[in-house]
């Protein structure tokens, strides 16, 4: 034998490190397209809902991820529930967070003072 089999051994072990190393980059690359195109802009959308959520009031027309078409009667504030007409007199109690979209926004209450 020419060739000990603990020194064939040790230069596999060390061509994989070097193989790694040089994997690296692209792997960090690939990282920063998914987080460009998937991670971040996901996120902003959250936000975005987040803020629409909270910004729901009475008289608000909106819809749920249910499809239903209605109007805000009551926001509940403790619980995360509000209140939506989706007739006359026919009132639903909705979580606050299925609201997908709000179609119509009412103005604020003026002072009159």
């Amino acid at each position: 034998m020419l060739i000990s089999p603990a020194y064939a051994q040790a230069a596999g072990e060390n061509a994989g490190a070097g193989a790694l190393l040089s994997q690296l980059p692209f792997l960090l690359l690939l990282f920063g397209i998914m987080y460009f195109f998937l991670i971040r802009p996901q996120q902003k959308k959250m936000k975005e809902h987040r803020a629409m959520v909270e910004a729901l009031r009475r008289g608000d027309q909106v819809i749920t991820q249910g499809g239903i078409i209605g109007k805000i009667s009551k926001v509940k504030d403790g619980d995360g529930e509000i209140e939506v007409e989706i007739a006359d007199g026919v009132k639903v109690r909705v979580v606050r967070a299925t609201i997908a979209q709000v179609v119509s926004k009412t103005e604020p209450a003026a002072n009159t003072n």
